[in-house]
């Protein structure tokens, strides 16, 4: 079991922060990837307490810089975060697709776990809106297996799609049913989101000003306002394309950081990769790589899933909300759609999902993903929500992050410390 801690995170501003001149189609950067990563790094450190100087090493969840910036080696820009602080320490960039960012704490994990260092700095990062959509549709492609996904002009919609087909016939579901089951998971979302200032579609945003704070409202939509991507999933079925940056400091046991009621135990993980191709997959109907992440992750942890109060699911496309409800054991296979449908999971619910709003609504910069889930979810533990909020403060939070198209799965359980 881990004996190692969060004790302090940051999240900045999740969104598109660019602004593109419509008659000449010039793009300005409004906040660069430079400026997201010292305003998450700095944040961290400030609400850890903790000199820059005590940080033993940075690892850096980071997708895919070059394509979307042109900026490979990125890690070793942190230590502009503190030059005298940070200058000549150990920074690692890590890549695992959408799962970066929770591989980049893994990582930082076994160096304070090994006795090697004391205390890691982990960030999570990607600017993805200075490219156009067939730029940002080209570099995600670029993490499926190429030869026969991303060079054949498959989409990660059209992965996930794969997945919608295979559960619907799997479990003989109509297409008004799969429908339903996806709007009402894309509505919880949504409603999640409105509570999150830090949310891409937050108050004021698209989501908003269409009220899709229920399944109705989505599946009333013109097919204009949510038009099919890849069947059977529709735009209001995707996730955000999204510029941000999240960051979390961790710490050993007895270290002197530590402090009563703000520090988290990472109390389990699970790792696993599922094969690349979707094509050599058992099936197309669960996660079974997520599914042994989840067995790992509470093993380690000694929990099950009737200990969990809040978790925070990988919703890129609203299926993989419902694979990923299941897998972590928080509705029997092929039910998970029912139980959004009658309104399960919300925050007064036994177990809240994705208070942030998820990759819904928080939005999904992939290389941040990872580090912004750990990090809202210990703002949860400690009492400090940022947005929606369970009505009492939660004990045990899970986090289930994947990589591609379920290739790389992280299962996470945190633990407040009392």
């Amino acid at each position: 079991m881990s004996k190692a801690s969060i004790i302090g995170a940051y999240n900045t501003k999740f969104g598109s922060f660019i602004n593109k001149n419509k008659e000449t189609g010039e793009v300005t950067d409004l906040r660069s990837i430079y400026e997201l990563m010292l305003e998450a790094g700095r944040g961290a450190l400030s609400d850890a307490g903790i000199e820059a100087t005590q940080i033993g090493g940075v690892w850096v969840g980071s997708c895919a810089p070059g394509l979307f910036v042109d900026q490979e080696h990125i890690a070793s820009f942190a230590a502009e975060i503190d030059p005298e602080g940070l200058r000549f320490k150990r920074m690692t960039r890590c890549e695992d697709a959408c799962a970066s960012g929770s591989v980049a704490l893994y990582d930082a994990l076994y160096a304070v776990e090994s006795g090697r260092i004391q205390a890691a700095l982990v960030l999570g990062v990607e600017k993805m809106n200075l490219l156009s959509t067939k730029g940002i549709t080209h570099a995600l492609a670029t993490c499926s297996f190429w030869p026969e996904e991303g060079a054949l002009g498959m989409t990660f919609p059209g992965l996930f799609a794969e997945y919608a087909k295979g559960y619907r016939n799997h479990y003989g579901l109509d297409d008004a049913t799969l429908a339903l089951m996806l709007a009402s998971a894309a509505a919880l979302g949504y409603r999640n989101g409105l509570e999150n200032p830090l949310a891409h579609f937050g108050r004021g945003g698209p989501s908003d000003r269409l009220g899709l704070t229920s399944a109705d409202a989505i599946l009333a939509l013109p097919p204009e306002k949510n038009p099919m991507i890849a069947e059977p999933l529709r735009l209001h079925d995707c996730s955000l394309v999204t510029d941000g940056a999240a960051a979390l400091v961790i710490v050993g046991a007895n270290h002197p950081a530590l402090k009563k009621g703000r520090a988290v135990r990472i109390a389990g993980i699970g790792q696993t990769s599922e094969r690349l191709a979707i094509s050599n997959r058992v099936n197309m109907h669960e996660l079974i790589a997520a599914k042994e992440a989840t067995r790992l992750s509470f093993s380690e942890a000694g929990i099950s899933s009737k200990d969990i109060d809040i978790a925070e699911v990988h919703d890129c496309f609203t299926i993989n909300q419902l694979l990923c409800t299941e897998a972590l054991g928080l509705s029997a296979d092929g039910r998970s759609g029912y139980d959004y449908i009658d309104g399960r999971f919300g925050p007064d619910d036994r177990v809240s999902i994705n208070l942030s709003g998820g990759l819904k609504a928080k939005g999904h910069p992939v290389g941040a993903t990872g580090v912004s889930m750990h990090a809202l979810l210990y703002k949860q533990l400690i009492g400090e929500p940022i947005g929606a909020a369970p009505t009492t403060v939660p004990t045990v939070g899970v986090s289930l992050n994947v990589g591609g198209s379920a290739v790389t799965n992280c299962v996470t359980v945190l633990r407040r410390e009392s």
